[in-house]
């Protein structure tokens, strides 16, 4: 199953890489070509157990990650996070370690993870876990702007209409299937937390609409359906990416959820690969819901929602 999840992951970066090749229209930038080699650096010292590479490898190739798919997107449409909104993107990677913090609480009562091969030391251990989860939601939202790059997706299609009784309806839906896991006892909760990977998404995506925020029902009603798709797409890269590398680091998670134990890709059980595009939007719901919070205590710290590049929803 190894080498089915080595050629998954590889068939996956060649796509992006041809894509690439045939969209972009200018050159690599700086930040791309620093990515680039930092991603490298860490593959070799990595496979070589090198600390405190080896360790810190998950966050050093996802940091990477983030500045050379950001210079992707650059050579391929002018625009980037990195280059146009460097201080939005900023705030994102800190918002990023709250919100998935949030899962890790849910993972408290129902144990589907644990980590491994952590450093014993407090302050470096903690360290570690808070670079992680700073990278989890830049990277899914710059590699969906990589993704909606390629001009794979129709500029326009059939609007479609959501109206406010379907819109409570999802904002009830998603509350149970927040609540339900932590409800029942935690031996069957264990089994739910599939919920909890898309309930955020029918809880908070009505409310962001109501708002005004970047929201993909508002892009849906509008007949714009690219970003949906990329931020989709972008899952998958991610997941894929997310387990490669996890796999072969020094400090990683396995997965412990009470099923397919035995069929693994990597450290996760086949089917929890379908979980990853679903979790793209829901980084997309939250995080838009959470820069108009912090928004609204601290005005003025952050850029209209309209000016921010994720505003492309």
């Amino acid at each position: 199953m190894m080498i089915l999840g080595i050629v998954m992951t590889a068939a996956t970066v060649t796509i992006l890489v041809a894509e690439f090749l045939r969209a972009r229209t200018r050159p690599f930038p700086l930040h791309a070509w620093t990515g680039l080699a930092a991603l490298a650096a860490a593959h070799f010292l990595m496979f070589r157990k090198v600390a405190p590479v080896s360790i810190y490898f998950t966050p050093i190739a996802w940091t990477a990650w983030i500045f050379l798919a950001d210079g992707m997107v650059w050579s391929v449409q002018g625009t980037s996070r990195l280059r146009s909104q460097p201080r939005a993107l900023g705030i994102t990677a800190l918002l990023s370690l709250p919100l998935w913090l949030i899962f890790e609480a849910y993972n408290l009562r129902l144990q589907n993870w644990t980590y491994i091969g952590l450093p014993a030391n407090l302050v470096a251990r903690y360290f570690g876990y808070g670079w992680s989860f700073m990278t989890i939601t830049p990277a899914i939202l710059v590699t969906a702007d990589l993704v909606e790059s390629f001009g794979w997706f129709p500029a326009a299609a059939r609007p479609v209409k959501f109206s406010p009784p379907v819109q409570r309806g999802m904002m009830v839906a998603g509350a149970l299937l927040l609540a339900v896991p932590v409800l029942v006892p935690r031996e069957a909760g264990a089994y739910f937390f599939a919920a909890i990977w898309v309930g955020f998404i029918f809880l908070l995506e009505p409310a962001n609409h109501r708002l005004r925020l970047p929201s993909l029902l508002s892009a849906l009603e509008q007949g714009r359906r690219g970003r949906l798709y990329a931020l989709l797409v972008s899952g998958w890269v991610c997941g894929w990416l997310w387990e490669f590398w996890n796999y072969w680091a020094a400090a990683k998670w396995i997965y412990i959820f009470p099923m397919f134990q035995s069929l693994k890709i990597f450290e996760m059980p086949v089917p929890g690969y379908l979980g990853f595009p679903p979790f793209a939007l829901e980084c997309f719901v939250m995080m838009e819901f959470a820069m108009w919070t912090v928004g609204k205590i601290h005005r003025g710290i952050l850029p209209a929602a309209g000016d921010r590049i994720a505003g492309k929803a």
